[in-house]
């Protein structure tokens, strides 16, 4: 169920879409696209074939499964791996792994709920507890970052001692207390509380707003420097298919408790990374050492910091997550950090499109895949299967997702798109 994403290097694969030539109509566009696909270039076409089955499959076996109540639940438990699994893509890119992040993830829980106990004579606010965490998941990462490139260590060896190493940290931090409990009321309800109804439409209807001024001026700057844009029919579906998700996701979440704060978050989150690595030279960089290392160098691209500053990026963002968990579950223990959290995570991107080989992937497909295998849990436990049947099925979800993975990328290979 997995494609390969585009690889945003100019005029390659990934990279934001290119403009098509001036005057093309729509059908030429999706002659385009369509020769695309049949060369590999499969997008997020096979995932949404996917959620799609999984949807109807669960749905009449249990006619719980797209209730309003089912969908808000989803987005929770979703939310978590997803957060990391953004993180991750950032070192897929390279065609690195990092096996610390569930670990690390739990050090930053575990550091939130320490913080912020009020039998602490030094209690910190939430502000500053959030800066705090994720300063720590930005310095572990940073961390790995230097081992890898300046010792010149396998990152699977080195984040493989590190999720051993920060599971001891996360137990020695505990100590005896076996389980701390989240009492601070802004990080109980980062994953628990709602938006109100009323405003979650305004921020919807602001949002694709704020998306169509984007693409208007993005097609004003290219016309002004006699770039060529993508017809005009286009762009206003790409306008109105975000819309139309956007206010259905509003309209179902209202139905029962309203938009979580934490899907703001990941949509924050999205859009930052999103652009980091379409829009930014850093972007580039990260796109182009993953797809070929050497050539980057040659290219004057310091490797060096560019993998450093990834494995930064994803400690980060699996603190980010590590605080998103202990929020929903209200509480963080020994076992933080441990049973799938870590496999669900780097599933997750996989599933979606990122490729194990580096060079090829986007943020989206953290999401996209984090919402597989959260529907998948979520569906098999409203059918009341066992932890080992859900572990089966991911498994075989995920080593499908690579198959395609692979036969698309010969596919490329042999039509001259690698």
């Amino acid at each position: 169920m997995s494609a390969t994403a585009p690889a945003p290097v100019e005029g390659g694969p990934g990279a934001p879409a290119v403009a098509t030539p001036g005057g093309e109509s729509l059908q030429g566009y999706a002659r385009r696209w369509w020769v695309g696909v049949k060369a590999g270039d499969l997008g997020s076409l096979p995932i949404i074939i996917g959620l799609v089955i999984i949807a109807v499959v669960f749905q009449t076996k249990n006619d719980n499964f797209l209730t309003a109540g089912n969908f808000v639940n989803l987005i929770v438990q979703a939310a978590a791996i997803t957060t990391i699994g953004m993180g991750i893509v950032f070192v897929l890119l390279l065609g690195e792994i990092d096996l610390s992040v569930g670990y690390v993830s739990a050090v930053a829980g575990v550091t939130t709920a320490l913080l912020t106990l009020p039998d602490n004579s030094n209690v910190f606010a939430a502000g500053p507890t959030l800066v705090i965490a994720l300063l720590v998941g930005l310095a572990i990462g940073t961390l790995h970052g230097l081992i890898i490139t300046k010792i010149g260590i396998p990152s699977f060896v080195v984040t493989l001692a590190g999720l051993l190493g920060w599971n001891g940290v996360v137990l020695l931090l505990i100590g005896d207390r076996g389980t701390v409990i989240i009492q601070n009321s802004f990080f109980v309800g980062f994953a628990n509380d709602f938006v109100a109804k009323g405003t979650a439409w305004v921020v919807a209807i602001a949002g694709i707003a704020l998306y169509a001024a984007i693409l208007f001026w993005q097609r004003i700057q290219r016309t002004r420097h006699g770039l060529a844009n993508a017809p005009d029919s286009v762009l206003a579906l790409r306008v109105a298919g975000l819309a139309v998700a956007v206010l259905v996701v509003v309209y179902v979440c209202n139905k029962d408790r309203g938009i979580p704060y934490v899907l703001l978050m990941l949509a924050g989150v999205f859009i930052l990374w999103t652009y980091v690595l379409n829009r930014t030279r850093f972007g580039r960089h990260v796109y182009a050492v993953g797809g070929n290392a050497e050539a980057a160098r040659r290219a004057g691209i310091n490797v060096d910091n560019i993998k450093i500053a990834c494995f930064a990026i994803c400690s980060m963002m699996a603190a980010l997550g590590g605080i998103v968990l202990a929020s929903r579950l209200r509480s963080v223990d020994t076992g933080a950090g441990g049973g799938s959290i870590l496999l669900y995570a780097i599933a997750a991107p996989v599933i979606g499109g990122t490729s194990l080989f580096g060079g090829r992937g986007n943020i989206k497909s953290a999401v996209l895949g984090a919402l597989v295998i959260a529907s998948i849990d979520n569906g098999l436990g409203l059918l009341g299967l066992s932890s080992g049947t859900k572990f089966v099925i991911t498994a075989g979800v995920l080593l499908l997702a690579v198959t395609v993975d692979s036969v698309a990328r010969k596919g490329r290979a042999s039509a001259g798109r690698a």
